[in-house]
């Protein structure tokens, strides 16, 4: 369902890009039918044109919002700056034992575990 509405949001954003490129510009040349006579002239059309855009527009904060709410329904809690719950404490400054064979060895007692974001990516 996310897919199918993603590609609904970006077909909507596509085509308000178009619709509010075809408005007759007012001041400066910065709309493609800016020009004097052609394709889209008149009252009529800027009056469809108009409404298009506001159409497109509402249809754009819709899916937006709901891609939003379908987003935070599907993610895990949390953030992802909270740091990592670890399954093994670091060791003691005063026990310098071997490690296993196989086991990566811990920090250095000066340089504690941060469960910064980069770590969180590796």
């Amino acid at each position: 369902m996310t897919t199918v509405l993603l590609v609904i949001h970006i077909m909507v954003a596509a085509a308000l890009v178009g619709v509010v490129l075809w408005q007759r510009s007012e001041g400066g040349a910065l709309g493609i039918g800016g020009g004097g006579g052609g394709f889209l002239t008149g009252r009529g059309t800027a009056n469809l044109l108009t409404r298009t855009t506001a159409i497109l527009a509402a249809c754009f904060f819709l899916t937006s919002i709901l891609l939003t709410l379908i987003s935070q329904r599907s993610a895990p809690t949390g953030s992802a700056f909270d740091a990592p719950a670890s399954s093994t404490a670091p060791a003691a400054p005063g026990s310098e034992s071997a490690p296993a064979a196989g086991a990566t060895p811990a920090a250095p007692a000066d340089q504690a575990p941060r469960g910064g974001i980069l770590d969180k990516l590796k």
